[in-house]
């Protein structure tokens, strides 16, 4: 394999790059099994279209409004938004080192020491899974409350839903995501571009609509829209504040999509990096704007948004007006249908990113079965509908009550941010040699890893908590019920007599053998690959 990419006199400059990112993949032990299809902007794409902004803010606003207000709306986002950004450099170096699409799974066995890399693994691989099968859960419950929003403003608020309505609408947004994702890998990177220019367009119009369209009475002046605190949750006001930022953390999480699309995208080491930053910076920007309007055009009655059935389309509805003779051509309406229409899109993407996922983490039941490529498409078309059944799954929590179905969006985080922890402090304290990919920040890392490292321990420890001081059996958080159970599970399995992982689990199966040695590849590589052949060496120190 290095023989080839030495050999590329007269190439053009995209096959050139196929063999490099062929020749990287085999350093990592794999062999290229999906098209690589996706372009660097579809790469920045996906990441962008899960974080969905003007969608994903609407889906999460309720826990910024009774935990601060505007204050919590514009200064958490603000102050969440770098702490995220370190996490997502911090990731897209390991992306730069080892861009493949097993990803935190992989980087955790390969930078851990010897004696704890099995069990890590394992463990990041399951807390991956479920977080990103979480994601498409929470991203898809809101695009259902948010179609379910659009009813009532067309029917002038007469409309309530129950919730087996709301749950019969977030099934069929799961199933035709899952027909969706179904598709070659070809007409899923196009969709990308789709994507990115909605997300941006519909930003743009709201940070500039919504400020010239509230009339007089619902807008703020500075002071209530950046100093006055509400506080509604019983919370003290600093321990609120900090609670609000689960807003800004669910909204800008799930970059990690670019990573599990690695092995579909062109030059990967380059960019799925740049991918993750970048989507991280720009939707940290424009997210802070349209909080900013948000928190102006708003009104002083937080109240009656908290007790609405869906913040934003209440705020849409007061500054845009309605039309009562002729409900369906509302300003509202239409701009609350291109909302939804993007968080439509978050969700397609979102499910595509868990299926690549689940398809490289080998240890999952039914493991025979969902790593199978089909045949028509050339994508993992079983870990599709894998996915999407337990997404359909994690639904159901809506019959227990409001808090057990909010519970679904803190646990992408908490799950998520245990995946993501865990590989970037491995590298540092891990018995490894970590060779940087082209994406690094030299000396800078190790300050950076500690505190994106410190931040999600933090914010996952706060995201366990109830939403009031004083709950019940239905106001609990049912976060630490779901993620714990899951792990707790997954150890059971692992640590099963005779059966259990343990006794068979060797860290990511190699599909490949190469001649190159790892340290010919184009980009960096990490402690625990087999030199000469280009295997992971699974029982190797």
């Amino acid at each position: 394999m290095a023989s080839a990419t030495a050999e590329t006199g007269g190439m053009s400059r995209k096959e050139e790059m196929r063999l490099k990112d062929e020749a990287l993949l085999a350093a990592l032990g794999y062999k290229q099994e999906f098209k690589r299809a996706f372009k660097p902007l579809e790469v920045f794409g996906i990441a962008f279209s899960i974080i969905g902004l003007l969608p994903s803010i609407a889906s999460v606003l309720f826990y910024a409004l009774p935990n601060g207000g505007g204050p919590a709306m514009v200064w958490g986002w603000l102050v969440a938004s770098v702490f995220i950004l370190l996490v997502g450099i911090s990731m897209a170096e390991l992306a730069s080192a080892a861009p493949t699409s097993g990803g935190l799974y992989f980087w955790t066995y390969s930078l851990s020491s010897p004696r704890w890399r099995n069990v890590l693994c394992w463990s990041v691989g399951y807390a991956n899974t479920i977080g990103s099968i979480a994601s498409v859960a929470s991203i898809d419950w809101g695009c259902a409350v948010q179609v379910m929003a659009a009813a009532s403003i067309g029917s002038n608020g007469a409309f309530e839903p129950t919730d087996a309505q709301l749950f019969g609408v977030y099934a069929g947004i799961v199933l035709t995501h899952a027909v969706i994702c179904c598709l070659g890998t070809a007409v899923l990177a196009r969709l990308q571009t789709v994507y990115v220019i909605l997300n941006v367009v519909l930003c743009l119009a709201i940070i500039v609509a919504l400020p010239a369209a509230t009339p007089h009475e619902f807008k703020n002046s500075a002071k209530v829209a950046l100093w006055d605190f509400y506080n509604s949750n019983g919370w003290p006001n600093g321990y609120a504040f900090i609670l609000s930022f689960l807003a800004p953390l669910w909204t800008i999480c799930s970059f990690d999509s670019s990573v599990h699309i690695s092995e579909e995208a062109s030059n990967a080491a380059v960019a799925v990096p740049w991918a993750i930053v970048s989507a991280i910076g720009i939707a940290g920007v424009l997210g802070w704007a349209i909080n900013m309007s948000l928190a102006f055009c708003m009104g002083g009655d937080i109240a009656s948004l908290v007790d609405s059935d869906q913040p934003m389309a209440q705020i849409f509805f007061n500054s845009f007006g309605q039309r009562p003779t002729l409900a369906i051509w509302s300003p509202t309406l239409a701009i609350w249908s291109i909302v939804v229409i993007v968080q439509y899109m978050m969700g397609s993407s979102m499910l595509l990113a868990a299926s690549r996922q689940t398809f490289a983490f080998s240890p999952l039941p039914l493991s025979g079965w969902l790593y199978r490529i089909n045949s028509f498409t050339k994508t993992p078309v079983n870990t599709v509908w894998f996915d999407a059944i337990l997404s359909l799954a994690l639904g159901l929590l809506v019959f227990a009550g409001p808090q057990a179905i909010n519970a679904v969006f803190a646990l992408s985080i908490v799950s998520l941010y245990y995946a993501y922890a865990v590989p970037i402090a491995a590298r540092f304290m891990g018995d490894n040699n970590f060779k940087p990919g082209p994406f690094n920040c030299g000396v800078l890392s190790l300050p950076i890893g500690a505190t994106a490292v410190l931040f999600m321990g933090f914010m996952s420890v706060v995201f366990l908590f109830p939403t009031t001081p004083s709950t019940s059996v239905t106001d609990m958080n049912y976060t630490v019920v779901v993620f714990g159970g899951v792990m707790v599970l997954s150890l059971i399995y692992y640590y099963f007599p005779k059966y259990g992982g343990i006794h068979w689990f060797t860290g990511p199966v190699a599909n490949v053998k190469a001649e190159a040695n790892a340290t010919d590849s184009p980009s960096g590589s990490f402690d625990g690959e087999k030199k000469g052949d280009v295997r992971v060496d699974t029982n190797s120190a």
